[in-house]
């Protein structure tokens, strides 16, 4: 298949799942804006589309490996794209997020982020924004579900090294919850920005547990490590040699 096909494949890809979040945004409103488990309804459906629609459309065969939680842990994921958010959501009952404050509100998204129990803080005012996350993340338990936090703050691309935030073993130390980390390869086919999305075996892998309890710096250590090398081994068997991206740069 040749790249033009592949892109405009692409394109096509990613107007109808924009199109059909809207769409499954209006329909299961009213369920949602009385009921957490109809915005998560709603929320697991259209991620079960994403898969659906990406495997035929564009190639792209997607895989959640490990076990996914369903206690009340923290989720620490390594991310790349907006696609390991949509599997690591999708293969957990009951996922929230911190998000940005200003996307409390955009259309669709911030209402439904509500309901599902995210928590909005300022990335602005680092600082604050740690104590904020904690406190208002505590005073959400009443909400039980998975808080899935990304480490090292943004999307990075396959290959490229980036520092992991002490946000992580904050929440990690006051929460007093387990940590269960994630690696992902998704990156390689599904690009943190750009329209291609190329055909493939993405995979989001859930590892084994970090019980709570430990220092906080040797839980930062302790992740860091588990979550780089599984998914270099993710990216490897995607065929891609994140070695030589540091190589190059």
């Amino acid at each position: 298949m040749s790249a033009a096909v592949q892109w405009l494949r692409s394109l096509v890809f990613v107007g109808q799942i924009y199109v059909m979040m809207v769409v499954m945004g209006i329909v299961f409103l009213p369920w949602a804006l009385v009921s957490r488990h109809g915005a998560l309804a709603a929320c697991h459906m259209w991620c079960r589309w994403v898969r659906w629609t990406a495997r035929w459309m564009v190639g792209l065969r997607t895989e959640v490996r490990g076990t996914p939680p369903t206690d009340e842990v923290v989720i620490a994921a390594k991310h790349q794209s907006f696609l390991d958010i949509i599997l690591i959501f999708g293969a957990v009952p009951a996922g929230k997020f911190i998000m940005k404050r200003e996307l409390m509100w955009a259309p669709v998204i911030g209402q439904y982020a509500l309901k599902i129990g995210c928590v909005p803080v300022d990335r602005g005012k680092r600082s604050q924004a740690i104590k904020q996350m904690v406190s208002d993340v505590a005073r959400g338990r009443q909400d039980p579900g998975q808080l899935i936090i990304y480490p090292q703050g943004t999307r990075i691309a396959p290959g490229v090294k980036a520092p992991y935030k002490v946000g992580t073993g904050v929440l990690y130390d006051e929460l007093g919850q387990d940590c269960v980390p994630v690696a992902t390869n998704v990156g390689v086919f599904w690009p943190r920005k750009g329209i291609l999305r190329k055909p493939g075996l993405a995979v989001v892998e859930f590892l084994p547990r970090i019980e709570a309890g430990m220092a906080r710096m040797d839980f930062m250590a302790q992740l860091e490590q588990e979550v780089e090398t599984a998914s270099d081994r993710l990216m490897r068997e995607a065929g891609f040699d994140p070695d030589k991206v540091q190589g190059d740069r």
